[in-house]
């Protein structure tokens, strides 16, 4: 037992004293976190601008500027200025340019008589196809209502809405949690490796083996360790994420800390077999760096699993911090009982049994 004790101390205090291990481990994410949700972490809304060119000038036209104006979709300008405008369009300042062009007013009087409707002209961006859409659909919906009022159309269907209220997610509260998985991942599988290859090449677990050590109390320290490290670190997150984004732990913490160790105890076991086939530290963080990195960006830390094609989405199904940043995320974000997370639970678990298995064969203490 005290020597459990004292190995797990002295595991800490090595990476107390390590201080690109703090870097790369804490300051890092934190960092990276912070720049994400400074920049996207407010959501993903589309605001519709648009500026309105009155060439008609008339009473109708000023309707339609005035109804544009007024509207909550969209928020217009006034110009005169068309080449200026479409300027402004391709370069991406605005979403739409809306023109009224001269004999407007007269065509809608005679709209009656005649049966021909008078055509405004749009330009939306079709390089920005939801946008424009969203634009195309808002537009029409305004002038439909211009027309409806000319012609003192009566409708025969009423809808009555009823609003529901839903989750309201930001891009930050879906970031926070894969950011707790990265690091948990890269704690563990990177950590794990590099240090546990640089020992062996040191001559540092030979001599362990040496004196009256058990394996499982070596093992024992080292899960130890770095549980209070990523729960440190979990902490650090979570207070940054509710200090400067608002973000919430809404489910229980208890399920969140299950998810952590799991995590924890399934990359450890991933580190332990790249540090058995490594031959040498420098190897050790390549093999590491080439299972972590593309986890990192297909594993839905930064972007959402259902916006990725779908023979991807199969791939990523099977790599562990798919799994373990869904259930971080479900808890954090919709509460979500471990009883609804079992899938990712039996996933992580079953990863776990697995790569322990294959870790005692790979393992090596010299």
């Amino acid at each position: 037992m005290n020597a459990y004790v004292q190995l797990t101390l002295a595991q800490l205090r090595i990476f107390a004293r390590n201080r690109q291990v703090l870097f790369w481990t804490l300051l890092f994410p934190i960092f990276f976190m912070v720049m994400l949700g400074s920049f996207l972490g407010s959501g993903n809304a589309v605001e519709l601008n648009g500026i309105v060119i009155d060439q008609d000038a008339t009473e109708q036209s000023r309707t339609i500027s005035g109804l544009m104006k007024s509207s909550s979709i969209v928020k217009t300008s006034d110009s005169q200025d068309l080449e200026q405008s479409l300027a402004q369009l391709k370069q991406g300042d605005t979403q739409f340019v809306l023109v009224i062009p001269k004999g407007t007013g007269q065509t809608m009087q005679n709209s009656g008589k005649s049966g021909s409707p008078a055509a405004l002209k749009l330009y939306y961006d079709e390089t920005n196809l939801s946008v424009s859409e969203l634009a195309k659909v808002s537009v029409s919906q305004i002038i439909d209502t211009i027309s409806k009022q000319s012609v003192s159309y009566t409708p025969v269907l009423s809808l009555q809405p009823e609003g529901v209220q839903a989750l309201k997610l930001r891009y930050i509260d879906f970031l926070v949690p894969g950011i707790l998985a990265m690091m948990i991942m890269s704690n563990n599988l990177n950590g794990v490796a590099g240090q546990i290859a640089s020992w062996r090449e040191r001559g540092v677990l030979r001599r362990m083996q040496s004196t009256t050590l058990n394996a499982s109390t070596f093992i024992a320290a080292q899960i130890t360790a770095r549980l209070v490290l990523n729960g440190f670190q979990a902490i650090i997150v979570l207070l940054v994420g509710y200090l400067f984004f608002g973000t919430q732990v809404n489910g229980s913490w208890l399920t969140l800390l299950f998810f952590i160790i799991l995590g924890t105890l399934s990359f450890m076991a991933t580190g332990f077999i790249v540090a058995g086939l490594a031959k040498t530290p420098e190897s050790a963080g390549p093999i590491a760096g080439f299972i972590s990195f593309p986890m990192m960006f297909v594993g839905g830390v930064f972007f959402p699993i259902k916006n990725m094609p779908e023979i991807v989405q199969n791939i990523v199904k099977l790599i562990p911090i798919s799994h373990l940043s869904t259930a971080l995320r479900q808890v954090m974000n919709v509460g979500a009982p471990i009883s609804g997370l079992w899938l990712e639970a039996v996933f992580l678990a079953v990863w776990l049994a697995l790569a322990f298995i294959v870790a005692s064969f790979t393992f090596k203490w010299e």
